[in-house]
Formats: structure tokens, sequence, C-alpha cells
């Protein structure tokens, strides 16, 4: 079974060197490693030549997320393709192997594994994280809810059936979606864990879930998402945090960035579900680039010890 590795970046030279460490970190042997790169002007390709990396690139007038995937499992060889995202990095050196795994049933089409926050993730999204993303492994999955930021696909399935390219998000829900509706298992590895880092203001929080919400209405045309959901999923999701905030003792710590976080998600959602706005290469550049960038160039215990990330430092 031969493991390509799809990373990817935009002006990740934060976090990139610590993903790629953790990489060679792993139990299985020496992965092929494609980084797609989609315009960096920090020091992402710098840090990342220092490995053993393939660097693929699109513009940035031509980029969406499917386009940055299939750009980057074509210039794969893997019988099997992990994507994650240049802001993840694995917490164990059996993440890898415990990934892809289950392929060794042959109706598996698609493996993801369990995400946490760090530090800098809004106390909301740690909450996301659990519910989506829970401590049990769900070999047979009976819905398509799966994430890019930590998978695995069979590289034949994806010749078939490549990334949607034209979504502004949720390419990877299409993707199980239509694995599934073909008669293939989607499976959840929770020991395959990473911790997904993000540092988003509140407006790129509603960028987010605004370019989702475009996208699943894309995806479900006849859903709906109207004020009063709005307000019932606001109110109804900052109450659960409040109160999970309440038991953890860091309510008044936390009140205003729940509130905060909660009403920018579900307003995005708001918004993207009522998008009347074409969909092309401008709204793509406006979810993922800053503005003037084209311009101005600018658990519980397993038993298995996790990778030491504090015995090297300098990733730079």
């Amino acid at each position: 079974m031969s493991i390509s590795i799809v990373i990817r970046a935009f002006n990740e030279e934060k976090h990139i060197g610590r993903l790629l460490f953790g990489i060679t970190q792993q139990t299985y042997p020496n992965p092929e490693i494609i980084l797609v790169d989609s315009g960096s002007t920090d020091a992402t390709l710098k840090i990342a030549s220092q490995y053993p990396v393939k660097i693929v690139h699109i513009k940035p007038e031509n980029f969406t997320i499917g386009r940055s995937l299939n750009m980057g499992v074509a210039a794969s060889s893997g019988d099997y393709v992990v994507l994650i995202s240049a802001h993840c990095y694995p917490v164990y050196p059996d993440w890898l192997e415990l990934l892809t795994k289950p392929f060794h049933q042959d109706t598996v089409a698609l493996c993801y594994g369990k995400q946490r926050g760090g530090e800098t993730n809004h106390y909301s999204e740690h909450q996301f994280f659990r519910k989506y993303f829970p401590d049990n492994t769900v070999l047979q999955q009976a819905h398509p809810f799966s994430h890019n930021a930590n998978a695995a696909i069979r590289r034949k399935l994806w010749e078939s059936h490549p990334y949607d390219e034209s979504l502004t998000g949720l390419e990877d829900l299409a993707w199980s979606s239509w694995a599934m509706e073909s008669g293939h298992e989607v499976a959840y590895v929770a020991e395959a864990e990473v911790v997904h880092l993000h540092y988003e203001t509140m407006p790129q929080v509603f960028n987010r879930y605004k370019r989702e919400a475009i996208a699943l209405k894309q995806i479900l045309p006849n859903s709906s998402f109207s004020f009063g959901l709005f307000l019932r999923k606001w109110l109804g999701r900052s109450l659960y945090d409040l109160n999970q905030a309440r038991r953890e003792r860091v309510f008044i710590k936390q009140f205003s960035s729940i509130l905060r976080f909660r009403f920018m998600q579900y307003w995005g959602t708001y918004r993207g579900y009522h998008y009347a706005g074409k969909i092309d290469s401008q709204l793509h550049r406006t979810f993922y680039y800053p503005p003037e960038i084209l311009e101005n160039k600018i658990a519980k215990s397993r038993g298995v010890e996790k990778i030491n990330y504090y015995r090297k430092t300098d990733f730079s």
C-alpha cells in the first residue's frame, strides 16, 4: 500500500514546519509529500524546501479548494492520498498508519480522523470539534460527513470522480456524499488525531461559514436557512457553550467570545444561504485571500507516546 500526502498552503510559515516534522516522525516510512501552494508570500516555501516535498503551484486567481486538491492528487502517485491542512499537525506517530488502516476493507472510499483545537482556537470551536469528532471510532458511518483537514481517499475513486472545483467550500461533503451514494463506505478513525489551529478574527469566522453555506446551497438546492432558524441556532448553541463554560469554570472569561463566535457562525450561514450573486473566481478570492493580496503580493490515553514537538524548537 503506497501513501501520498497532499497539503494545501497559503502563507503558513508559522505551521508548515511543525506539520512536516510530524510527518517525518510517523511509523509509516517515507510517504510521498505534495505541497500545493496558492501564492505564499512568506517563508512557507523556504521552510518546506528543507523537507522531501514536491511543490505544486496554483495561481491565486485560479484557486478553489476543489481545484487545489485535484492538482495535488493528480501530482501524487500513492494508492491512497491523505489530505491535511497546513495549519494542522499529527498528535501521534501512528497517525498516518491508523488513518489509512480502514482501506483494508475494499468498500471504504474515505477515512477521516479526529480534530482538536489549540490555544488560539475560539472556545466554541473546541465544542464544534468535540461534537463532530468524537472519541469513538466508527468504521461504517451512517452519514456522509467528512473533513478534508484530516482525511484520506482511495485514489481510484478520485480518478472517476474528482473534487467539485466550483464549490466555495464543503467539497469534502460533496465527495463523500457521492461515495456513499455509489455504494462505498466512509470511516471515522478517532485515534488518527490532529491539532487544527485557527487564528480567526470574527469577520473571518463570518466568511468561513458564509462560503460553506453558499456551497451547501449548491449541493442541496432545496435546503433553506430562515431568519428564525438563525436566531434559534445562535441562542441555542450559545446557551449550550455557556453552560459548558460554567462547568469548566471559564464562564466569565469566555462569555463574550461564545456569543460573538456563535453569532458570526450562524449569521454567516444565514447570509450565505441568501447570497444571490455570481459564484466566480472573484468570489473565491474574496473568501480565501486578504484584501489587495494579489495586487500588493503580501483524549483519552491510548498507551502510545505522543510526538515530542518540544525537542525541536525551531521549525523554520
